[in-house]
């Protein structure tokens, strides 16, 4: 794999959570963080997801920024590494 930068994919999905994993070539990954997104958005009308969205938004950057390092140091990076 070639190298990523933690600081992009941790940026990328802080912005629009899921796109730092598939950034970092977890397009899988990605995708089931954007779907999620999207249910945590739609559940902020039913309050719950007040308190979630930023929670999630937070830890998607947080993923994103781990696995980068984790594929620069040539590890194969595991689906969750949290």
């Amino acid at each position: 794999m070639e190298e990523k930068s933690p600081i992009v994919a941790g940026i990328l999905s802080l912005f629009i959570p899921g796109l730092g994993q598939i950034y970092n070539g977890q397009v899988g990954k990605g995708f089931l963080c954007i779907v999620l997104t999207v249910i945590l958005f739609i559940l902020i009308f039913l309050l719950i997801g007040i308190l979630l969205y930023p929670i999630w938004i937070l830890l998607c950057a947080y993923d994103a920024y781990k696995t980068a390092q984790i594929i620069n140091e040539g590890d194969e990076p595991p689906f969750i590494p949290f």
